[in-house]
């Protein structure tokens, strides 16, 4: 039973290749066919077409021969004429001259009239009675009113001052006139000094009380 299926198993299979080879033949032949149709067709309407070839191009001319060498004619010839010389005159003509008037001078302003001369000042009043101190110049100035500052620094030196004295005997400022060298001192002696002094005033001629300037001096010393 086994082989009788063997059997129609194997011819089944070679049946089917059989039928394949015949249908692919056919399909061949069909297509073979058509494409034979369709090349004729094409090849038909080819032939219905005049062909013209296209004219042959023009035939070109050849350019003429060159002339002969013809001889260039030399340049003409030219004559330098040089140029005349001018004679120069040795002199050099005259150049009129036109006489030129100065311009007249300036003229000075008058000078300004001169100013009077200031008033002389009156002249200070004839002493006849010379101013004097109250009391002791010493008394003024002493130890005592030694500047801390210069004490401390051992600054001494001399004082020179003017002191102006009015007519009531009073002073009025004081001025230094040669310094100590410690301007401490120097501002000390004066403000006491301007409290200090007191001076009978001086008179003139007419016995009138007049005021007068004070010279004087002080030496400030460390007191030892």
């Amino acid at each position: 039973m086994a082989y009788a299926d063997r059997n129609t198993s194997g011819s089944r299979v070679i049946a089917i290749v059989m039928v394949a080879v015949i249908v692919a033949g056919m399909g061949y032949a069909f297509v073979t066919g058509l494409a034979y149709q369709y090349i004729k067709k094409q090849a038909e309407k080819l032939n219905t077409f005049d062909v013209q070839e296209p004219p042959p191009p023009p035939e070109e001319v050849p350019p003429p021969p060159p002339p002969p060498d013809t001889p260039v004619p030399p340049p003409p010839t030219q004559i330098v004429v040089p140029p005349a010389q001018v004679p120069v005159p040795t002199q050099a003509p005259p150049i009129p001259t036109t006489s030129v008037i100065p311009p007249p001078p300036p003229i000075t302003p008058p000078a300004p009239p001169a100013q009077p001369a200031p008033p002389q000042p009156p002249a200070p009043p004839r002493i006849a009675k010379k101013l004097s101190p109250r009391g002791s110049p010493q008394s003024w100035v002493t130890d005592d009113d030694y500047p801390a500052s210069a004490l401390r620094a051992e600054q001494a030196g001399t004082v020179r001052f003017r002191l102006d004295v009015d007519a009531s005997g009073k002073v009025t400022n004081c001025t230094v006139t040669g310094s100590s060298g410690v301007s401490v001192l120097d501002s000390t002696a004066c403000n006491l000094l301007k409290r200090r002094a007191r001076f009978n005033p001086a008179e003139d001629e007419g016995g009138n009380k007049i005021p007068a300037p004070y010279n004087g001096s002080f030496t400030w010393k460390i007191p030892s």
